[in-house]
């Protein structure tokens, strides 16, 4: 994964809200790529999913400590 925990742990608000929007758009894009042909490597799909997870949590976390 490109994107390690740490990493993404040490970015701040502003740049979380950011990633998050940019890995949702590139979900819905592999997704729709997905469903016309059969991309190289569906389980990108899987880990997308998964970092917008993380990125949500720390979202999360980052705001209660505000």
């Amino acid at each position: 994964m490109k994107n390690t925990i740490a990493e993404i742990k040490d970015l701040t608000l502003n740049e979380l809200k950011e990633k998050l929007v940019s890995e949702k758009e590139a979900l819905r894009k592999m997704k729709f790529a997905h469903q016309v042909s059969a991309i190289e490597n569906p389980m990108k799909i899987k880990q997308t999913r998964r970092l917008i997870s993380r990125i949500n949590t720390l979202l999360t976390e980052k705001e209660k400590q505000k």
